[in-house]
């Protein structure tokens, strides 16, 4: 416990403009969380159902939309998604791979289907831009998990969730869950049109204890290990278990004022594991566990981006803002792009015109050693992307 003072004073979180990331800019900036740097790790881990995912047999029916062919891998099978044992029918099928080697879906409603960010990912890919892999689940899924399959993930689509994620292990060269050689995910909405600051995202996917040792092992920077986890502790507590996000700004807060620091980039190793516990303290507080099967935070993650879509700020949205006839939105995994290993990564946001007046000239914000979250939540002031070319 810190010594009392006559005025405790925490440290003021400066506000930044909350900018659109252009999905179409250039490829690391864009895709991923937009970070400057690549890291990969090698891994391996048993892919288990989690025992909260079921079968459902309920019945739905969804309006035909569009004659969109949703490709997910060449070695699936080309039995219709139509009869499966969700007993909803699909349109289309449920999943759709990007990265290199899968141009992704094709026709003229991809964005209905994929949502804004899926199409755009699946189109970078398929003019061969470097994008970091991963799959769109479709806005389809959304709508049945929202209806038929009353808000649980089948078995048949939680196995092409799984057999789509194998494909991100063999082009990382590293396996979901290992603590030796981790692969971490990031799950973020997307819908057709977008509902800036509406939606969720959860970064740094597939963090325990075990996995911040491997990460810290193999990457040789603890720091960033421990960094990414309690970045992730925070996030699916807020997005997933709904916890509030003030309760872990506040944990964090203390531990500054604590150590006399006033950015998160300047906690040390023991200084980050001490937010790290003061996080998992916010768990039990809060009478929530963390689920340690990376499995399980996968498809609690994906099923809170679904229930995402029905919440009331997004509800309140589309209302305001007149948005109607949507399926609902899509959920993008992909493999993580480290912006926070250090002073030779970072993250930010770019457009590849200025949007204040069309001047051909790359456009945006960027912070070094951080992640895209930073960027848009005010946590620190991100500089001119033009100041890249000085760093």
């Amino acid at each position: 416990t810190p010594p009392s003072t006559p005025q405790r004073k925490r440290p003021t979180r400066t506000k930044i403009i909350n900018m659109r990331i252009s999905w179409l800019a250039t490829a690391a900036l864009a895709a991923s969380i937009g970070s400057v740097q690549v890291h990969s790790f090698q891994a391996f881990t048993s892919l288990s159902k989690p025992a909260l995912l079921k079968s459902n047999n309920h019945h739905s029916s969804h309006q035909d939309t569009s004659s969109l062919y949703v490709s997910t891998s060449s070695s699936e099978t080309e039995t219709s998604t139509a009869a499966t044992t969700t007993q909803v029918k699909l349109q289309h099928k449920p999943i759709s791979l990007f990265g290199k080697g899968h141009a992704g879906a094709s026709g003229t409603d991809a964005k209905h289907i994929l949502g804004g960010k899926g199409a755009n990912l699946a189109e970078m890919s398929s003019i061969g831009l470097s994008v970091p892999p991963g799959f769109t689940i479709t806005t389809e899924c959304c709508s049945a998990f929202c209806g038929g399959w009353d808000q649980e993930l089948p078995d048949d689509i939680w196995q092409e969730v799984l057999r789509a994620l194998t494909t991100i292990e063999d082009a990382m060269g590293c396996k979901y869950g290992s603590n030796e050689n981790p692969l971490l995910l990031s799950v973020r909405s997307g819908a057709a049109i977008s509902m800036p600051g509406m939606m969720d995202t959860v970064l740094n996917l597939g963090m325990n204890d075990a996995v911040c040792a491997g990460l810290a092992q193999k990457s040789g920077n603890p720091r960033f290990a421990w960094d990414s986890y309690r970045r992730f502790l925070e996030m699916f507590g807020n997005v997933v278990l709904e916890i509030p996000r003030s309760l872990f700004e506040d944990q964090i807060d203390d531990v500054k004022y604590e150590k006399g620091v006033f950015e998160d980039s300047e906690l040390s190793v023991e200084d980050l594991q001490e937010v790290v516990r003061r996080f998992k303290g916010v768990y039990k507080e809060s009478d929530l566990a963390f689920p340690e099967d990376v499995n399980e935070q996968l498809s609690l993650a994906i099923g809170a981006v679904f229930k995402g879509w029905m919440g009331d700020r997004a509800i309140k949205y589309r209302e305001v803002e007149n948005i109607r006839n949507l399926l609902g939105t899509a959920v993008n995994v992909q493999a993580m792009v480290f912006g926070n290993m250090g002073d030779t990564s970072g993250t930010g946001v770019c457009f590849t015109r200025d949007p204040n007046d069309g001047t051909n000239t790359l456009f945006g914000e960027f912070l070094i050693n951080a992640q895209g979250e930073d960027v848009v939540a005010g946590i620190r002031t991100p500089k001119p992307i033009s100041e890249l070319e000085t760093e």
